[in-house]
Parts: C-alpha cells; sequence; structure tokens
C-alpha cells in the first residue's frame, strides 16, 4: 500500500505550499474506500448518523466523508490485526458520543 498522506512541501525560502496526497497512493485502494463510505453514509447504521451530526455541525460534506472512510480503515486494520470477523454491532471507540 502506497503513502496516501498529505505532504507538506517547501523549498529553501518559498512558501509553504497546500499539503498534498502522495502520487505513492494506492488509487485504487482509496477509490474503493471512498465507494464503501458512500454507500455506509445511505444505509441506516452508526457511521450514517456520524455523517448527518456531523454535517449538521456545519462540518463540509466531502470531509466528513474523508473521516468516514477513515473510519472504515481504521475497523478494517482492527479486524485484521485482531483476526476477527465484523460484526453488525461492533463496539466502536468514537460512539459514545
Amino acid at each position: 500500500m502506497g503513502d496516501a498522506v498529505p505532504f507538506e512541501q517547501q523549498s529553501g525560502t518559498s512558501l509553504k505550499t497546500k499539503p498534498r496526497v502522495s502520487k505513492k497512493a494506492d488509487h485504487e485502494l482509496k477509490t474503493v474506500f471512498q465507494l464503501a463510505a458512500m454507500r455506509a453514509v445511505r444505509m441506516e447504521n452508526d457511521l450514517q448518523r456520524y455523517y448527518f451530526r456531523k454535517v449538521e455541525e456545519g462540518k463540509n460534506k466531502m470531509s466528513v466523508l474523508n473521516a468516514v472512510r477513515n473510519k472504515l480503515i481504521h475497523i478494517a486494520m482492527a479486524l485484521i490485526k485482531n483476526k476477527a470477523f465484523y460484526e453488525n454491532r461492533l463496539v466502536m471507540s468514537w460512539k459514545s458520543m
């Protein structure tokens, strides 16, 4: 998996530019998670409730969708690490809000 994190760019005395996603990022994997996040917020679940709560707070829809995608990645990584299967009512630490 490529590095898919924003990197700051600066060179000598030039001004810092806006952080961007690395060109080394795995675009296919990013697309899969983006589609999964868009589908997740259309279904009645904790991620949909999170999405609507953040949008109502005034957050940008795409930023919230990116956060949902990040949550899906964290869930997937936790399942892999714990060698577990996804359960419909998986308890997540951010749910307590």
